[in-house]
């Protein structure tokens, strides 16, 4: 009988290292092959650390298709489910049988150069559009290529409802349930005088509609932040930005519970 194979990954603080020895030797007792790179034959991954090491885990995995499962031994730990100190009750639910996969969406930005060059950049939290370090954007924004606004300020952000509680939350966005398809686009430090009038709060568009930003002054450099990691371009023509047909599929347990998290997190 083949064994079975499962990736685990961890943050370098010591809780985290401390859990990952632990871990596998738990599961190569049960009959678990245990790897600490990614595998396309990896039936799971196990993410140690907080959200951001979980974040870093889907980036580097390429966004995988088997399921994934966090262990907190971070802060905030939104997508982690587990503690460090269940880690045999984790086992034995795995084993049984007992979860269910969470289908988290992800967004995607398609950026047009005036050249004709295009590049994707994927995330599972949040998309950042925004200019150079202290200088402010100026922006036309369209949905579904129907002109809305011309937007400044720092920048904008579209997010998932995964990552509604993360960097969005911190600029006063809504709070949303991850089991709603949809992307929020919430302002940056918006202008609103009468020189420059923009959106001051969130806006909620259903999963089949585009977000269009066509930069006003092309030469200027334009940053793209998707969970975190920046690229940035010169001569922006467009940037389209709209839900992605690649999901991040991640292990839920019976015992988890969205709003109680946020809840216990926040509150």
């Amino acid at each position: 009988m083949k064994k079975k194979l499962i990736t685990i990954f961890a943050n370098n603080t010591e809780v985290s290292l401390e859990t990952q020895a632990i871990l596998t030797k738990k599961l190569i007792d049960k009959g678990y092959t245990v790897m600490g790179e990614y595998s396309a034959d990896s039936e799971l991954i196990i993410c140690i650390g907080g959200d951001g090491s979980f974040l870093e885990t889907v980036h580097s995995c390429d966004f995988p298709s088997c399921p994934i499962i966090g262990i907190n031994t971070g802060h905030l730990g939104f997508f982690q489910e587990i503690s460090p100190e269940n880690l045999n009750l984790f086992i034995d639910d795995y084993e049984k049988g007992e979860y269910s996969i969470q289908h988290l969406n992800t967004v995607v930005a398609t950026i047009t150069t005036v050249d004709g060059r295009q590049n994707r950049h994927l995330g599972l939290n949040e998309i950042v559009i925004k200019g150079r370090q202290s200088y402010s954007v100026h922006f036309y924004i369209s949905i579904d290529s129907k002109p809305i606004e011309k937007f400044s300020g720092d920048g904008i952000l579209v997010a998932t409802s995964a990552g509604s509680t993360a960097y969005n939350y911190s600029l006063g966005g809504s709070v949303v349930d991850p089991r709603l398809k949809l992307l929020q686009v919430t302002p940056i430090a918006p202008m609103n005088t009468t020189a420059y009038r923009s959106f001051t709060s969130s806006i909620l568009l259903p999963s089949e509609l585009s977000l269009g930003v066509t930069p006003e002054q092309r030469e200027n450099k334009i940053f793209i932040i998707n969970d975190g990691i920046e690229t940035g371009y010169s001569n922006v023509k467009d940037i389209k930005v709209e839900t992605s047909e690649t999901a991040v599929h991640l292990l839920r347990f019976k015992n988890y519970d969205f709003w109680n998290k946020v809840k216990t997190k926040f509150l």
